[in-house]
């Protein structure tokens, strides 16, 4: 599938701040069921844009801005093509082992609810994978999808507790059970082209490494591994590490944040 992408943010303050700084995970990298045919970041002010790669083997564009500003906008425009490999990830840059990604995370963290959720949800199941594909169910039926909750703001237990989340609070639901089991998983964000009757667009899921297979990946909002819809821009240890926008401001006011994406498919196109 060829799937076009534009993807629009604008940041305000009022009254102007004196400077800014941003660190932008918007650029999707090539592997094996995912090919970046092309992509570009741009932002509307003359602005240093230095791009680097974290740890974790994202692509980082640095935004630093050393003067008043009063609003400026990020895009990142582009196509790619994908299959289905039925949430298998491979080819991917990894500059991490597996086994870090058991590491604790503030937003993806088991509480005691969230440990008898997990180990009611595999009872009786030693195989891994399908461990992996009941929790995914079980979270699916358990937790009601809310696109307007703030994924990065909450916890897994949190969300857990409300039964409901945005997909990040999903993903951290879906980590924080996998690490319960000891098994390594990781946060996922990206974009998502629309099924018939919905509007998708900047998404989160999980993946979780599987005896044999490696990473696979894992939507517990849609209960499906993730397919040809699917576009993988950036992984972390949660939502902090993944995020599409982080950064900071000096003096102004409140940073008023909008953000628009757009995407076409061969079989139609959604916007929101």
């Amino acid at each position: 599938m060829r799937i076009k992408i534009s993807h629009e943010a604008t940041f305000s303050y009022a009254p102007p701040a004196r400077s800014i700084i941003q660190n932008l995970r918007l650029t999707p990298r090539s592997f094996d069921s995912q090919y970046v045919l092309r992509w570009r970041v741009s932002v509307d002010v003359d602005a240093s844009l230095r791009m680097t790669e974290d740890c974790l083997g994202n692509v980082v564009h640095s935004l630093s801005h050393q003067k008043p500003v009063e609003r400026f906008a990020v895009s990142a425009i582009g196509e790619v093509e994908t299959s289905d490999a039925v949430g298998v990830v491979r080819g991917s840059v990894e500059t991490l082992q597996p086994e870090m990604f058991l590491r604790a995370s503030p937003l993806a963290g088991a509480n005691a609810a969230l440990r008898e959720f997990a180990q009611d949800a595999i009872a009786g199941v030693a195989d891994p994978l399908e461990r992996l594909h009941l929790i995914m169910g079980a979270l699916h039926k358990e937790m009601t999808f809310d696109p307007e909750a703030l994924a990065s703001k909450s916890g897994a237990a949190e969300a857990f507790a409300m039964k409901r989340g945005a997909s990040g609070d999903f993903a951290h639901v879906f980590i924080a059970c996998a690490h319960e089991l000891g098994i390594p998983a990781r946060y996922v964000s990206g974009y998502v082209a629309p099924a018939e009757g919905e509007a998708r667009g900047l998404a989160a899921w999980a993946e979780a490494v599987t005896p044999g297979l490696g990473w696979v990946a894992f939507d517990p909002v849609h209960d499906l591994c993730a397919n040809a819809d699917y576009v993988r821009v950036a992984v972390g240890f949660d939502a902090l590490s993944a995020a599409p926008f982080r950064g900071a401001h000096s003096g102004g006011g409140e940073e008023v944040f909008t953000a628009k994406v757009r995407i076409e498919q061969a079989m139609g196109q959604s916007q929101n």
